[in-house]
């Protein structure tokens, strides 16, 4: 019973001490007074919530422990415990109906969620699973985000058509980054993508004639097969308001980019989690760990870092599209190296090539400041302090990453 407690008293006395001075010190004029509440009722709720995770670790591993979740059995892999089937089918439909439910701000900030975690899931590729040390990934945010802006700005290209056309646009600047940088590895290639990524944002802050600068450029809503989401359409167009027959709201059009980026989410999700387990993610994984045996065994390490940028390139372009079309508008400002950073930060927390992780580090580490925002000089504070506590005592992230088991014989 004391090794249970233990490690929940750490966690609340770290909260408490945390929190204390955000929410418990209460400036009045030149003097503060103490408010004990806020930082009390934060370290309880962690105390309880991690005594409940040790509890469901300990019953799932009684539950479940013949063999984890994946096991051959007569010939073919085990689909896993019932719960985890029907949290695959509860959480799309949960997140189909959010938007629905949310006012304009709030979707807003689910839009950025989920734009961090195709970001995340872009960078988890080239870092976590390929173990190229990226830290320029902003600048395929940029090339996709800039794609569709310049895209519409100079060819009329609609959001349809500069999808996927931002995309290769990115993977292209992806195998770009990848041939220089062959022979590099740890510091030294986190060195040059950083290089690479200021590069870009230079380029987009300097050249005004083709990016507008600093004034950056304004960008077109989308459209759903000729609808608008207008209050009045363009000439000889339709709103989608009108089309339905009912009230215009703005909040329509975010409803709209909501529903057709968590799809998205989801197709990125079925591929990178297949391609994990494909033997290109197993070419990765090895890659990683040993790049030396990789080579002596006849794996061309070429098209696999290659493959790996291009990758992770690709789905980061997705998530400039995604910004633009949400935003209606970019500029430079928006692809600092501080969002390189922030990247790196979810997957490092999420557990490196752990997909579940990764998502759920990105929603979190979106979701919290945006409740942190009252206390906005703290903020960075207390997501240092998060990074500090993860390190020491979950290094290798919220969920660490799993491999399947393949058994043979009886058990």
């Amino acid at each position: 019973m004391r090794r249970l407690l233990l490690q929940p008293l750490l966690t609340a006395t770290l909260i408490l001490i945390a929190t204390t001075p955000i929410s418990g010190l209460v400036l009045q004029g030149y003097s503060f007074s103490f408010h004990w509440q806020s930082p009390l009722f934060l370290a309880a709720a962690a105390f309880v919530l991690h005594l409940g995770l040790i509890l469901g670790r300990i019953w799932s591993r009684n539950q479940f422990r013949p063999v984890a979740a994946l096991r051959l059995q007569k010939g073919a892999w085990a689909t896993g415990p019932e719960w985890r089937r029907a949290m695959s089918l509860l959480l799309p439909a949960i997140g189909l109906a959010l938007p629905f439910f949310l006012d304009k701000y709030g979707l807003t900030v689910a839009i950025l969620a989920l734009i961090y975690v195709l970001l995340a899931l872009g960078l988890n590729i080239v870092v976590g699973l390929a173990g190229l040390l990226d830290m320029g990934f902003v600048a395929f945010y940029a090339v996709g985000a800039y794609g569709y802006a310049l895209g519409h700005h100079y060819l009329g290209l609609g959001f349809w058509t500069a999808l996927p056309m931002a995309a290769l646009l990115a993977a292209g600047c992806g195998l770009l980054l990848g041939f220089p940088v062959l022979r590099m590895h740890g510091d030294y290639l986190a060195i040059v993508t950083l290089g690479f990524g200021e590069i870009i944002r230079l380029i987009l802050n300097n050249w005004m004639d083709f990016t507008g600068g600093p004034n950056g450029v304004q960008v077109d809503f989308p459209t759903f097969m000729g609808l608008e989401f207008s209050r009045r359409a363009k000439e000889g167009g339709v709103p989608i308001h009108e089309f339905l027959g009912i009230a215009y709201s703005s909040n329509i059009r975010n409803i709209f980019i909501y529903l057709v980026l968590f799809l998205v989410v989801l197709l990125v999700l079925a591929l990178v989690t297949r391609l994990k387990y494909m033997p290109l993610g197993r070419t990765w994984e090895a890659l990683r760990e040993d790049e030396i045996a990789c080579r002596s065994l006849g794996i061309n390490h070429v098209v696999v870092k290659l493959s790996a940028f291009a990758m992770g390139a690709m789905i980061g372009g997705v998530g400039g599209v995604f910004f633009a079309a949400s935003q209606g508008f970019v500029n430079p400002t928006s692809f600092t190296f501080f969002e390189s950073a922030l990247v790196l930060a979810i997957v490092v927390l999420g557990g490196l090539g752990s997909i579940p992780g990764v998502v759920i580090a990105a929603i979190v580490l979106t979701i919290l400041p945006e409740l942190l925002r009252d206390f906005s000089g703290y903020r960075i504070l207390v997501f240092g302090l998060a990074m500090v506590a993860m390190m020491i005592w979950r290094p290798q992230g919220l969920i660490r990453p799993q491999r399947r088991i393949f058994l043979t014989g009886r058990h």
